[in-house]
């Protein structure tokens, strides 16, 4: 029998969450306005399974380029290619950075 390549093959660890984190995401997460040139850093949420970008993604960050229905295309290094993932907006949140911004605390350049 032939090893089976699905969608979410070998994701069972990324896939993941702690027992604490079970169940659905706060609705402050789904409720930021995200525009595009915003960096994001893509985290697969595997409660939600619409909009969710293949394993390859989870963990980098990239840069939204457009919106797309209710889902973003986020532009993301993956080798030495720039590929677009269209990706729903569960699966992401704001990069470190851009959070600081937005909480007026710029980061110390000490």
């Amino acid at each position: 029998m032939t090893r089976n390549k699905g969608y979410r093959a070998l994701s069972r660890g990324i896939c993941r969450k702690k027992p604490r984190t079970r169940g659905i995401r706060p609705l402050t997460s789904l409720l930021i306005e995200y525009s595009v040139g915003d960096l994001v850093d893509i985290k697969i949420d595997s409660s939600e399974h619409t909009g969710m970008p293949y394993r390859r993604f989870h963990g980098k960050t990239g840069r939204i380029i457009a919106k797309q229905g209710n889902a973003f295309v986020v532009a993301v290094k993956d080798g030495g290619k720039e590929k677009f993932p269209v990706i729903g907006r569960a699966h992401f949140a704001p990069n470190f950075y851009l959070k600081q911004r937005m909480l007026g605390d710029e980061p110390s350049s000490e």
